[in-house]
């Protein structure tokens, strides 16, 4: 038994000149241990196993040291390292060198070296730690983890992956019994599909949803142009849906939805927005608004609601649009396939004001890279002192000058221009037919073409020799099978009346009032758009201008007829009844 003790001494001797000296002042412990928390009386460390073992009053203050295999067992979780320091009194331990933590929940914490509290159930691993869980992997230099809280932090940098994901934060916390992870300042999470970038994000391993609360970018890695941007929101790994609460943008094929409330799928491509809605498209220098929005990536399109218009941005005169819904979208051109052509569509109640010309209709629909417009359901196009009506009317616009060129109207064609627009007389130009084309010279109407049925009502004038006055001559009553008729200033002029062409001049003392009108005539003023607000209203509701009858001719013609009659009439006898 003798020859036993000496044979330990001996080895413990030559154990003790192995192992690398360790500072001999008391324990000092990092503040994070803080005080002993929910210790339960006798619950302490408990040593399983060690190669060597070492007892010596001039090292680490008499407190035994341990090395070689060495296995130590606290509630459930088995630390094993090559070399531990056991503070008995403290109930804390100091383990080096392969440093492995497994707990029972099955997360797994290995480190250059660590230190744990029995009573507090804290630890601290530092040098290349690594904990793992099924969940993911955390990588960090130095990891604070409390048993009670269930909870690991750290603040040094590190990554944390998963089966799809790669995040790089400055400093985050994980809860192991929820999975999740509190993100705090500069993170970067990177998926195979996109890049999430932010300053505090949290996310949940088991739903794989993160929540954003700063600013936080989403980026398309296929498309790095496509991006989603918010101050507020949560994203769903899973699905790749998002949804967006505060400052909020998306990106895609270059253009830009804002609204209140968002929401995007990156599969699908389809998104919504609600409140304050704005969609931007710089390539066609246009933007939508409205009070609900929807966008359709993968078709290049979007709709709004909601009180939404548009406004083309033109350099000299902007469009403006509005309607009960806009739709707008993009298609390959059909001549050349690396092109595409843009589109705006309004639907019920649809307006447009530029300054050269105002249109209503119950809908349009705009090609706005040709520079097409069609107007359907009862439409209607005031230029200047001019108006325009009939079944459909086309528009046809000059993209690069940024002018309108011309009108075609289909059906019920009616074209009325005020005669002599400073005088309020009831005088107006008429032309009516199947068809008419209407031209525009530096955006005022300068000539119309009409076919089928084609009428005109209109003013003639002279200039006196003498007095070198306008005077007015009459009005002619023309009917043709085609008709041009020339616009000039406020005067029409019919250059040519052909196809069964009949054509009457009447003075203005012998035509009555009813045969200067068309029966449909419909001169509208308290409709007519005034200012771009007015594409907000249903209708604008002027007050109707009121015009002078101009029969005073024709009035004084007819009393003079009237009188002569009366006097022819008293020349007669009277007959006297017997």
């Amino acid at each position: 038994m003798k020859n036993l003790f000496v044979l330990f001494l001996l080895i413990c001797v030559q154990f003790s000149a192995q192992i690398v000296t360790r500072p001999q002042d008391p324990l000092v412990k990092d503040p994070y241990f803080g005080t002993a928390q929910n210790a339960t009386p006798g619950d302490k460390v408990r040593l399983i196993h060690s190669d060597f073992f070492q007892k010596n009053p001039g090292r680490y203050n008499g407190n035994p040291y341990f090395s070689g295999n060495v296995q130590f067992e606290h509630q459930g979780s088995l630390l094993t390292a090559d070399e531990v320091i056991f503070y008995e009194e403290q109930n804390f331990i100091k383990a080096t060198g392969n440093v492995k933590l497994q707990n029972a929940d099955g997360s797994v914490i290995t480190a250059g070296e660590m230190e744990y509290d029995g009573n507090s159930q804290k630890g601290i691993a530092r040098k290349n730690v690594v904990l793992t869980d099924p969940r993911q992997t955390i990588k960090t230099e130095t990891l604070y983890y409390d048993r009670i809280s269930n909870k690991a932090y750290f603040n040094t940098g590190g990554t944390i992956s998963d089966a799809t994901n790669v995040m790089y934060t400055k400093s985050a916390t994980y809860d192991l019994a929820t999975k999740m992870i509190d993100f705090t300042g500069n993170v970067k999470i990177n998926n195979p599909d996109y890049t999430v970038e932010g300053t505090n994000i949290k996310q949940n391993q088991v739903t794989n949803t993160a929540d954003f609360f700063g600013p936080t970018t989403i980026t398309n890695k296929n498309n790095p142009s496509n991006l989603i941007y918010t101050e507020k929101g949560s994203y769903n790994m899973n699905s790749k849906e998002v949804y967006l609460k505060k400052n909020s943008r998306i990106h895609y094929n270059g253009k830009v939805l804002t609204g209140d409330d968002m929401y995007f799928n990156q599969i699908t491509g389809f998104g919504t927005a609600k409140g304050n809605v704005k969609l931007r498209d710089p390539a066609e220098n246009r933007y939508m608004k409205g009070g609900y929005g929807e966008i359709y990536e993968k078709k290049d399109s979007a709709m709004m609601t909601d009180r939404p218009y548009a406004v083309k941005i033109l350099e000299k005169d902007s469009m403006y649009f509005s309607a009960e819904r806009i739709l707008a979208y993009q298609k390959l051109d059909a001549n050349d396939p690396l092109k595409k052509k843009s589109f705006l569509r309004a639907y019920r109640k649809a307006r447009m004001f530029k300054s050269n010309i105002q249109v209503r209709a119950d809908s349009l629909s705009f090609n706005e890279t040709d520079g097409i417009m069609h107007l359907f359901g009862k439409p209607i196009a005031w230029s200047g002192e001019k108006q325009v009506t009939g079944d459909k009317i086309e528009a046809y616009f000059d993209t690069e000058n940024e002018y309108i060129d011309s009108l075609k109207v289909v059906g019920n064609a009616f074209a009325i221009s005020k005669e002599a627009s400073l005088n309020l007389k009831d005088e107006f130009n008429q032309i009516k037919g199947k068809l008419m084309t209407v031209y525009y010279k530096e955006n005022q109407i300068s000539l119309a073409k009409v076919i089928g049925n084609a009428q005109a009502i209109t003013y003639a004038d002279d200039t006196n020799e003498k007095t070198k006055e306008t005077e007015r001559i009459g009005v002619a009553l023309s009917t043709c099978g085609t008709i041009e008729a020339e616009f000039e200033e406020n005067k029409v002029q019919i250059i040519s009346c052909n196809v069964g062409a009949n054509t009457d001049v009447y003075p203005m003392s012998k035509i009555a009032r009813e045969k200067r009108f068309f029966p449909d005539f419909n001169w509208n003023t308290k409709d007519r758009l005034r200012k771009w607000q007015d594409i907000f209203l249903d209708t604008p509701e002027y007050e109707e201008i009121k015009y002078e009858p101009a029969d005073t001719l024709y009035n004084q013609a007819q009393k003079a007829i009237d009188d002569a009659k009366a006097k022819e009439e008293a020349k007669k006898p009277k007959r006297v009844r017997k």
